[in-house]
């Protein structure tokens, strides 16, 4: 049991430091630190791993049987699902400043929710470890 929240802990650390990561090309893009193709490029980069851990993260929660927390983590990938087949996946270098609030906006909603999964993983770890000293 433990090795489940191991992995969902180490598999949320890493979607995390993805988003953050296309928060910081935003960021950069907004204050002209970057032009548009190098921020839009690195964004696209990390959209499809970013899906696929999030894929992974919720098919762990469903096979280990951890219902309250597959049912938190499968809004975010309906979400990312829908993105993809609408083809509103990957950011557009000619519409990205047109865009880039609804982008940052976007990225902050999910890094909220990736934190709330992160911290109630935690405390199911915790727990679970406790339970397994009894």
């Amino acid at each position: 049991m433990v090795f489940v929240w191991l992995s969902a802990f180490f598999l949320l650390i890493a979607l995390i430091v993805l988003v953050i990561y296309q928060l910081m090309c935003l960021a950069d893009l907004e204050f002209d630190y970057i032009n548009p193709y190098d921020s839009a490029s690195r964004i696209n980069k990390v959209v499809l791993p970013e899906f696929a851990l999030q894929g992974v993260l919720c098919l762990l929660f469903l096979l280990s049987g951890h219902w309250l927390m597959f049912l938190l983590s499968t809004p975010l990938v309906y979400y990312n699902v829908k993105l993809y087949q609408q083809r509103q996946h990957l950011v557009d270098v000619t519409e990205i400043f047109n865009l880039l609030h609804r982008e940052k906006k976007r990225r902050l909603i999910k890094l909220i929710s990736l934190v709330v999964l992160l911290f109630l993983s935690l405390f199911w770890m915790i727990w679970s470890v406790l339970e397994d000293d009894d």
